[in-house]
């Protein structure tokens, strides 16, 4: 495991349908991130939080579009800087939107040497474009985005993006995806293990399995990590709650075995709502699943 970490924070909330988001990493800070990362022997740089426009160009199919555009090309610039320098980039968000820069980023890093996978853990698909939408929201599009599906401009800033191949992507704990939405991703091909699928299998298997889909002839994995895949009762601090999701153990199990694997090249965590949380239960929890993605062990 890479022992140098620079952690960005993205405060934002336009790609979102509800505001407060944008405060998700100072909630994550506050949980004791950093001192803990630095407790589990880890060179800690926290690279401060990148802040979006305050005004921008809006849509009905993409909603404040520009300010979503530029919060991602701030990102991927910083992401592209933390692994020129060898080091592990960990972002905290922020709504769902901000993983299209991340994973551009890492996966235009690798592009000679073999790409990356992604697991993206969450209740929701994210595989809307511009045309599939009911919302507008831009977080419901990263990861369509990422795999060169649109829209294309979430990912294009003029750097020629290493869109990444489907059969290297992994979606878990889904329990709320449209229907447009499902039918582009059963035709693009990409692995999905729903949250049924995850009562059945059980999480080791279905992890388990993830992280060789997503390791296939790679470099290794970048894991998106969005706070709505765990059950609401273990984590109200969100913008997007959909019931009967993952419980506490099986989301840590998920991230245990990813540590175990030594695959993990880059992780975001997204979507803690301070706003809307209970004494920051879901900021802790976000801060506990980092540290056991990052290697931290019961005993």
């Amino acid at each position: 495991m890479n022992k140098s970490i620079d952690v960005i924070g993205v405060q934002m909330d336009f790609g979102a349908s509800k505001r407060g988001v944008a405060m998700g990493p100072a909630a994550i800070r506050y949980a004791g991130l950093l001192d803990d990362l630095k407790g589990m022997g880890f060179d800690v740089h926290d690279k401060g939080d990148i802040l979006p426009l305050l005004r921008g160009k809006t849509s009905e199919t993409m909603r404040n579009y520009e300010q979503v555009i530029d919060v991602n090309r701030k990102l991927y610039d910083k992401v592209t800087t933390s692994l020129s320098r060898g080091r592990f980039p960990l972002v905290l968000g922020g709504d769902h939107s901000i993983a299209a820069g991340s994973i551009s980023a890492v996966s235009k890093a690798y592009q000679d040497k073999g790409g990356i996978g992604v697991i993206w853990i969450d209740a929701h698909g994210d595989w809307n474009n511009e045309e599939t939408t009911s919302t507008g929201n831009m977080h419901g599009m990263p990861f369509s985005a990422v795999c060169g599906y649109g829209p294309d401009c979430m990912v294009n800033y003029g750097q020629d993006p290493a869109y990444i191949k489907v059969k290297n992507c992994v979606q878990i704990a889904g329990r709320d995806i449209d229907p447009k939405e499902a039918e582009r991703m059963k035709e693009a091909g990409i692995t999905v293990f729903p949250i049924n699928m995850i009562d059945e299998l059980g999480m080791p298997t279905v992890i388990r399995k993830a992280i060789e889909i997503a390791s296939d002839e790679t470099s290794g994995i970048h894991l998106s990590f969005d706070i709505d895949a765990v059950t609401p009762e273990v984590a109200p601090g969100t913008g997007t709650m959909v019931h009967s999701g993952l419980t506490a153990r099986e989301s840590f199990i998920a991230v245990e075995l990813l540590a175990q694997s030594h695959k993990l090249l880059s992780m975001d965590m997204v979507e803690v709502n301070p706003i809307l949380d209970e004494r920051n239960k879901t900021g802790i929890l976000a801060s506990k699943l980092i540290q056991s993605a990052l290697g931290d062990i019961v005993y």
